[in-house]
């Protein structure tokens, strides 16, 4: 890569301390993008979540992804040494990213109004489920509580049954985003003339929080709460899941008026497409069980295929519900770049491209994630110019393995 398209945040150092997700994400993005990332790991095994899921060799395929781009080193943090030796890497770092329970990195001199009296430029991202102020600071913060405190859950699933989440770990990844994208703002402002560093404070629920749409004004001008609408949308018609005859589903999304109308004559009811009561959005809300129906009636009579193809025709927006494996094979998922292949002791091993996309300084993966403290060396000696005596008697200590 030129000097002219370099990754954008080459130049940037991130320690990254925590583990498991939400922390680990947002480092994910910034490594991609070119941030020397240099991940703190427990000697005793590393991030757990090198163990969970789907496992080779010891590590797991998720872990090869998440710990792409990143340096790890091992420090025990409850050992004083090790406590020294992450301020000292922090000190010599733009930012840090932590997701550690409100109040853990202060009890280990490392909190953000400590670090400021020698690092003030520090960029300081805290990732927790409530925060770092307010009565619930101090609970814990899975991501599927705090999804279901942002209201996020109330509005996933049917009436009748128990609210559904989806079978991944949004919360976290959720928060990761919002905690990338506040650190870059951060340095952005710093780099503006700013001169400091500042704290990048992330909740879980609060992130989620933030994809709640219009259900806050709805509630606070019109006292609605949004139920849960299955497969539909509340108050947009028709845009909903349908079964196929050949069993699989796709998505058709039909609510703009003149969509609409092409679509009710492509599947035969002309006569809705040119009734007076169906033409505009609040009309069509008022009769959506009816073109649901007829919707639904039509999609079950033929394959997914046909479908589709009827509706692509006239331009109706319509798509199949993916698996992975349909990820895979859809050429327009293989044109986009969306799977970048690494190798894992001579295997490959496919890992999923990080977004967005940028046409002048892409970011790229350079390598999978690696073994626990593989980058002791590079970092201790290279960073903080420890010498191998030094190193030598941190590993006895059990300080670093």
């Amino acid at each position: 890569m030129t000097e002219k398209n370099k990754r954008p945040l080459e130049g940037i150092r991130v320690i990254e301390m925590g583990q498991l997700l939400a922390g680990p994400f947002t480092g994910t993005m910034l490594a991609y993008f070119g941030a020397e990332v240099i991940k703190v790991e427990p000697p005793n095994g590393g991030d757990p979540i090198r163990g969970w899921r789907l496992v080779e060799d010891g590590t797991s395929y998720w872990f090869r992804s998440l710990g792409r781009n990143k340096k790890s080193v091992t420090l025990d943090l409850r050992q004083q040494q090790g406590q020294a030796l992450a301020r000292q890497l922090i000190d010599k770092a733009d930012v840090v990213v932590e997701n550690f329970r409100p109040g853990v990195m202060e009890k280990w001199g490392l909190g953000p109004e400590e670090i400021k009296k020698t690092n003030p430029e520090l960029v300081y991202a805290r990732i927790s489920g409530f925060g770092q102020t307010g009565p619930y600071a101090s609970r814990p913060g899975y991501a599927s509580v705090c999804e279901g405190m942002s209201g996020f859950r109330y509005v996933n699933g049917f009436a009748d049954q128990a609210p559904v989440r989806p079978n991944l770990s949004i919360g976290d990844t959720i928060a990761g985003i919002h905690a990338a994208l506040g650190i870059v703002m951060a340095l952005l402002a710093r780099e503006k003339g700013n001169g400091s560093g500042q704290v990048v404070d992330v909740a879980l629920y609060e992130s989620m929080f933030n994809l709640m749409e219009a259900v806050v004004p709805e509630y606070s001008g019109a006292g609605a709460i949004r139920e849960p609408s299955g497969t539909t949308v509340t108050g947009i018609v028709p845009t909903n899941t349908y079964r196929c005859g050949d069993g699989k589903y796709v998505v058709i999304g039909g609510n703009g008026d003149s969509v609409f109308k092409r679509l009710m004559e492509a599947v035969g009811r002309k006569d809705m497409a040119e009734d007076d009561r169906l033409k505009s959005n609040a009309g069509r809300v008022e009769h959506e069980l009816e073109i649901d129906k007829v919707l639904a009636c039509w999609c079950l009579e033929r394959p997914s295929e046909a479908v589709l193809a009827t509706l692509e025709d006239v331009r109706v927006p319509a798509g199949p519900i993916y698996n992975v494996a349909d990820m895979f094979a859809d050429p327009h998922f293989q044109a986009r770049g969306l799977f970048e292949r690494v190798e894992i002791d001579g295997k490959p091993l496919d890992i999923p491209a990080i977004m967005p996309k940028l046409s002048g300084t892409p970011g790229e993966t350079l390598w999978p994630g690696g073994e626990v403290g593989s980058h002791n060396r590079d970092v201790l000696e290279g960073v903080l110019s420890l010498s191998e005596s030094d190193l030598a008697r941190l590993k006895q200590q059990g300080v670093i393995i």
